[in-house]
């Protein structure tokens, strides 16, 4: 399964120069509004270290990591979701993200011009907020009045979705984001397939300057703000350079490890958001292992064989007989599967079996 993540933030918050540090995509960057119109699009492979172990112990053909896809979403401002700045347009992009990547500015730059005049990036966040909310009272109140019209009919079920979704208006407008509401599995039939705006997991990256990315959570301030918020909501934060991340970006991996050892940083900006988005949506890694490829996958976490064995393809999950399974610690410890499994580490695994992160599954199926 595919991970994407849409990127937003008001314009010159360093939105695009980060997106252009992740997947080296090239979106333009420039110190006005609006230079990126339409959403780009970067597929990034995910770093593992597991992989790699895996790969030097199995020597395979190929090495394949999972990956994570970037979508950059043309800077926001305030009344994007009454179309200003081009907003609709981007709103609608934001739908088809699994979760919402938000870049606030926790920096000072004279030369850096700020669309709401000076920062803050909690009434950044607000305004973002807003207008969020604001597209998705649009979408709640058309259902509304779709669903009036079916309800005349009598039936239980739209009833039950009407009183629902007249519910979640209110939520609403007294400022509530979707992802707050609480309502039943039959209750959201009313509404899941709008894929509201404020019903997505939200991860927050803080841009700080290079003099702060050292210990911008002990004394930036406005990183303070952001983690309070963040706390209160149970959202994941990261704190990146984007100027050090688009460095980075061009080194090979000795000069990496040196210029993050030099600045006092413990990995790139790119493995914490990735952690950070894996760890907001649920995700985990299971990996195969074989002379012709090692290959990490993506799952959500709690689930079972089959399941997990049809993100490889459906023809796994359609005619799973068993899991052949090795913890990653067991696989590292003892070599190889040959001799983790004379050593009595290989479990054949039923239907049951819930995947965890790190296992080294082989599927033994029947079509």
């Amino acid at each position: 399964m595919s991970l994407t993540c849409g990127i937003v933030g008001l314009p010159n918050v360093g939105k695009s120069s980060l997106f252009n540090a992740l997947s080296n995509a090239g979106a333009e960057s420039a110190n006005f509004p609006f230079c990126t119109i339409d959403p780009n699009v970067g597929i990034v492979p995910v770093p593992d270290s597991r992989l790699d172990k895996l790969k030097d112990l199995v020597n395979p053909q190929k090495t394949i990591p999972t990956s994570i896809e970037f979508v950059d979403i043309a800077g926001l401002v305030k009344g994007a979701s009454e179309g200003k700045g081009k907003g609709n347009a981007f709103l609608s992009h934001i739908r088809e993200v699994d979760i919402i990547v938000h870049v606030v500015r926790c920096f000072e730059d004279d030369d850096v011009i700020h669309v709401e005049g000076g920062v803050d990036p909690i009434r950044d966040i607000h305004i973002i907020d807003s207008e969020l909310l604001f597209k998705d009272l649009e979408s709640v109140e058309k259902r509304i009045d779709k669903l009036k019209k079916e309800a005349k009919t009598g039936d239980k079920s739209t009833k039950v979705k009407l009183e629902a979704v007249e519910r979640l208006k209110q939520h609403i407008e007294d400022g509530n984001a979707v992802r707050t509401f609480e309502a039943t599995e039959e209750e959201k039939d009313g509404y899941r397939d709008l894929f509201l705006l404020t019903g997505k997991k939200v991860l927050f990256v803080c841009n700080v300057s290079e003099d702060d990315i050292a210990d911008a959570g002990v004394n930036n301030s406005y990183v303070q703000k952001v983690q309070e918020l963040a706390t209160e909501r149970g959202s994941e934060l990261v704190v990146v350079c984007a100027r050090i991340e688009a460095e980075i970006a061009e080194l090979d991996d000795e000069a990496k490890t040196e210029f993050l050892e030099d600045l006092g940083i413990e990995s790139a900006g790119l493995e914490k958001l990735i952690q950070a988005a894996y760890s907001g949506l649920g995700l985990i890694t299971y990996f195969t292992a074989g002379e012709k490829e090692v290959r990490a996958w993506t799952i959500r976490k709690g689930m079972k064989a089959p399941q997990a064995a049809g993100v490889i393809h459906t023809d796994f999950e359609r005619g799973f007989i068993r899991a052949e399974t090795i913890a990653y610690d067991d696989y590292l410890k003892f070599g190889s599967e040959t001799a983790a499994k004379e050593a009595g580490k290989m479990r054949s695994e039923g239907k049951e079996y819930i995947v965890k992160d790190g296992d080294v599954m082989h599927f033994r199926f029947n079509v």
